[in-house]
């Protein structure tokens, strides 16, 4: 069964997590709030055609309406309540209401999974009605100047290819990315969740902070950082729904981002996931914890790749065994150069026209070269016409 987006109706964090490791291997639980405008929404984007939505006895009455009235304008959708099961009179209301079964809390996760498979194989696959463009994703355990450093350059370089990238840096420290670019503070991600439901092209093309020289579309966090714990993993996922309608491709910078739901979701729902790391072993330890957690948590991690910054060769240890701990594919080491980095933040400039033909920069363009996903739906000559940057 192809990978899929389940939506839940359910408050409780450990109930939310023990869907998503129960359900890991099909697709990904998105927490939704008990309100049909935002459910019916969230299915608009998502496509997804089976919610979960929890009952109790407290709030009966207004679950079994939100289940009766979602049905009644997405008659295609299958219903399956969380709650007691060893109340009747949740059982029998839930029934009523038209939901398509009832799993109880803490249900062996196998018992779930298997229910899953049986709704979802009897049910049509909706697709979100608008292309949507590329998600990728920049992550690691700490706050890093580098990442961001590293994160931009991509972004710049996916710009130069001729497509539409908007780069969103919610990474830690904050600000670092308008420094490398020599850009104002202007229109911010926390704007931009504040005007979820006003976000289309002209907002776009007339609010949001352009790199006059490259095109890049940037979208930095608030002048105090965006504090992604704090976010409604619903609405973000809405917001960059949005944002991936407009453009070709969206490159967000979380590295330093407490582990969070909002944090999850985009994990969950990115095309591409960039593993940051150096190669000390506190950075890697904190990092390897943190994977660890996530693969125990159920979150995936299969199409992460690894990106080793400021790597010595000379240093142990190398590239190929830092690959194998991880458990994911190297996609490229960079040399530190800490002069060229100071100047190009220090400037406001790129390494790519600061210092074409440094190392650096050079790997910093092989990056892409060794991105699977880039040469499968590339031209054979982009990477010759990219090179041509750094001659």
């Amino acid at each position: 069964m192809m990978e899929q987006t389940f939506l839940a109706c359910v408050a409780d964090d450990e109930d939310i997590n023990w869907l998503q490791s129960s359900i890991a291997t099909v697709g990904h639980v998105l927490r939704t709030p008990q309100n049909l405008d935002s459910l019916l929404g969230l299915i608009e984007a998502t496509g997804a055609t089976l919610v979960f939505v929890n009952i109790d006895r407290n709030n009966l009455i207004s679950q079994c309406a939100l289940i009766e009235s979602l049905l009644e304008a997405r008659p295609l959708t299958a219903v399956v309540v969380v709650g007691d099961g060893f109340d009747n009179e949740l059982v029998i209301a839930a029934m009523r209401a038209g939901a398509r079964d009832f799993i109880t809390y803490g249900q062996r996760s196998s018992e779930v999974l298997g229910l899953v498979r049986r709704i979802s194989d009897r049910l049509p696959q909706l697709q979100s009605r608008r292309e949507r463009g590329e998600l990728s994703v920049m992550c690691g355990n700490q706050p890093d100047a580098d990442a961001a450093f590293v994160a931009v350059h991509l972004a710049l370089l996916l710009q130069k290819q001729g497509e539409r990238v908007l780069f969103v840096d919610l990474g830690v420290p904050n600000g670092e990315s308008l420094d490398i670019l020599g850009l104002e503070l202007g229109f911010t991600f926390d704007d931009a969740m504040r005007n979820l439901r006003r976000i289309d092209r002209s907002l776009i093309d007339n609010a949001f902070v352009v790199h006059e020289s490259s095109g890049l579309t940037v979208l930095p966090a608030g002048d105090n950082g965006s504090v992604l714990s704090g976010t409604n993993s619903s609405e973000l996922f809405l917001l960059m729904s949005a944002l991936r309608q407009s453009f070709d491709k969206v490159f967000v910078n979380l590295c330093g981002q407490k582990s969070c739901e909002a944090l999850h979701t985009l994990m969950g729902f990115a095309d591409e996931i960039n593993w940051y790391s150096n190669t000390s072993v506190s950075a890697c330890r904190r990092n390897l914890d943190l994977l660890a957690h996530w693969r125990d948590s159920g979150i995936k991690l299969e199409k992460a790749q690894l990106i080793l910054d400021r790597y010595s060769a000379q240093v142990p240890p190398d590239s190929r065994t830092l690959s194998k701990t991880f458990g994911m594919p190297l996609r490229g080491t960079l040399p530190h150069n800490p002069e060229l980095r100071l100047q190009s933040i220090n400037q406001g400039q790129s390494v790519f026209m600061l210092a074409p033909r440094d190392p650096l920069s050079k790997g910093l363009v092989s990056l892409l070269k060794a991105d699977s996903h880039q040469q499968k739906s590339s031209s054979p000559g982009l990477f010759a016409r990219l090179m041509e940057i750094t001659k």
